[in-house]
């Protein structure tokens, strides 16, 4: 169990507490993922002390109000290979490319232990996967989101690993992808720029330009467009947490298909964005020469841009 003591000053005076617990950033910070509702799930089970007595959630905070909360120790779980059908583009004794089907998620997680594309890979792969990031995480150098489809790349040994780090640390990995989003878009190419990081309010969201965010581009090119949609290729400069979602969002443009940044009425009956990573292009970490890779758009993605070209 992990203890942390924090002190209410004279700005918090008059707050709900688990208003305040939720946007402290030491604990944003320690805790991920760490949400309101998990906040009042902590203050319900008495793990949060003021002035060292229990208290609920509605709790008003006074100026120099002494708070001690207690957070269980992550427990990270066992993580079993199992054999689940993957489409593999290409494989050698370095990496795997797979092109990932909508509604997998890439690694373990909270609610997601099993059915990963992780789970998928040790089985596939025998446990030869490198081991940098972790027993969760196991040759993942980088993720797309769960409703997000195509290319990834996994790495079977650290060097490999380390090498694909550093280049996209660098931001010299190519990285495209294919979006359909709401609205008719003017112009045929331009950038995105506005720092990304964790919305101040909904701590599951991510938000353009906040305090502590990180830098992030996003570069949009015009493929086709619609009477109330346009069709477009998204190139990366840098690799946010749901950078091209909130990107487009931010400029009113929105993903067709998100639920989280997306418009709350849809024409169409998707499960989630309609966001598609086609091409992965890196210098190969043995051979030392660029090779690229390109996904297939996914059958609902090909009869959604059917149905939108011949209305």
């Amino acid at each position: 169990m992990r203890e942390f003591e924090l002190y209410a000053g004279e700005n918090y005076s008059g707050k709900r507490i688990d208003l305040f617990l939720s946007e402290v950033k030491e604990l944003n910070q320690e805790i991920a993922g760490m949400s309101r509702s998990y906040i009042q799930k902590l203050i319900k089970e008495g793990n949060v002390l003021v002035d060292n007595q229990k208290i609920k959630a509605n709790y008003k905070l006074k100026s120099g109000t002494k708070i001690k909360v207690f957070v269980s120790e992550a427990r990270e779980p066992e993580i079993i290979p199992e054999d689940i059908p993957i489409e593999i583009l290409y494989e050698d004794k370095d990496i795997i490319i797979i092109n990932k089907p909508k509604g997998m998620v890439v690694h373990p997680a909270a609610g997601h232990y099993t059915g990963t594309l992780v789970n998928a890979l040790m089985y596939h792969c025998h446990n030869e996967l490198s081991g940098i990031n972790g027993v969760l995480r196991p040759g993942i150098v980088h993720r797309i989101d769960m409703d997000t489809t195509g290319v990834i790349v996994a790495c079977k040994n650290d060097k490999s690993h380390q090498s694909l780090s550093k280049q996209l640390k660098e931001h010299s990995i190519t990285r495209k992808y294919v979006a359909i989003v709401h609205g008719s878009i003017s112009e045929d190419e331009f950038s995105i720029s506005g720092n990304i990081g964790r919305h101040p309010i909904d701590r599951k969201k991510m938000a353009v330009n906040v305090k502590n965010g990180k830098p992030a581009t996003t570069h949009v090119k015009v493929l086709e467009r619609f009477k109330n949609y346009t069709y477009i290729e998204c190139q990366l400069e840098t690799g946010r947490t749901h950078q091209i979602r909130v990107h487009l969002a931010s400029k009113n443009f929105p993903l067709l298909g998100d639920s989280v940044y997306g418009r709350k009425k849809e024409e169409f009956k998707l499960h989630g964005q309609t966001l598609h990573a086609q091409v992965l292009g890196f210098i190969h970490p043995s051979t030392g020469k660029y090779v690229e890779f390109k996904a297939k758009l996914p059958e609902y993605f090909q009869h959604l841009l059917y149905v939108l070209q011949n209305r």
